[in-house]
């Protein structure tokens, strides 16, 4: 049984219990009967605001909301679970990616287009992909952000084509926006660096506040999380290798403007 059945039901079953029928409920909550019985037939999607709402009219101590939120976590294939919760836990991000942009910096469009490349994937699954995604990126936002520096390999940035020209014009420009906030660093490996480090593969670095290190690799059909010391003790040397042989910040904002100017 999915998470939104499940919220879907109890939103019915607690209502009932407190005595309330879809109008009174409605009043209290400052939403129509309308929309109480559409979120409660599966006809509409409940807000963040709509669940906190019925938290507080129902008294459920932050039920609804807690179930979202592991709803979200359901969309992210099983063997990406893990490294998101050290995701969430880091207050440092290291990213390297010699393919494409990283998932925290990709725009909805970049991401769609990303997972329309597995033909396995429905349209819905797709969709659902890139809200998890979009979810996932709000580590990056609010008053205690995580703290990103990211290393890409200039090539990601040049995969232009007519078809893809419009998306990825929108990606590069989201990517400039990001690499100007204070607390995320974006630096690009320049195409005539020749073989580096990177080549081994793209990963994943977070660091807690307890100061303990952690790692993911990705690959074709799922991924590892890394945490023992061997094996976090290779990754920080072929981060070191990369960030060091990467342009600095302002060099990799201006090589980003100058990709993207035959294209505006």
């Amino acid at each position: 049984m999915s998470t939104a059945v499940v919220i879907r039901a109890q939103l019915r079953r607690l209502r009932g219990a407190a005595g309330l029928n879809q109008e009174e409920y409605g009043r209290r909550a400052h939403y129509s009967p309308s929309l109480i019985s559409a979120v409660e037939l599966g006809q509409a999607t409940p807000t963040l605001t709509y669940l906190k709402r019925a938290d507080e009219v129902l008294g459920t101590g932050g039920l609804f909301v807690a179930l979202r939120a592991l709803g979200r976590r359901e969309r992210e294939p099983i063997w990406f679970r893990p490294w998101l919760e050290a995701e969430r836990e880091a207050a440092q991000l290291r990213t390297f990616e010699p393919m494409m942009v990283p998932g925290l910096l990709q725009t909805a469009d970049y991401a769609r287009a990303v997972f329309r490349l597995d033909s396995a994937l429905t349209p819905d699954r797709v969709e659902e992909m890139v809200a998890a995604r979009l979810d996932r990126q709000g580590i990056l936002g609010g008053d205690d952000p995580a703290h990103l520096t990211a290393v890409i390999d200039e090539t990601a940035l040049r995969r232009f084509s007519e078809s893809t020209a419009e998306m990825m014009v929108g990606q590069l420009r989201h990517l400039l926006d990001c690499a100007r906030r204070p607390h995320i660093r974006v630096h690009l490996l320049p195409m005539g660096l020749g073989l580096h480090a990177g080549l081994f593969g793209p990963f994943i670095l977070g660091w807690s506040a307890e100061g303990d290190w952690t790692g993911f690799l990705d690959n074709q059909i799922g991924g590892t999380v890394v945490d023992e010391v061997e094996g976090m003790a290779t990754l920080l040397r072929r981060w070191e290798s990369v960030r060091s042989d990467a342009l600095s910040r302002q060099q990799s904002i201006d090589l980003i403007e100058e990709i993207l100017k035959p294209w505006t």
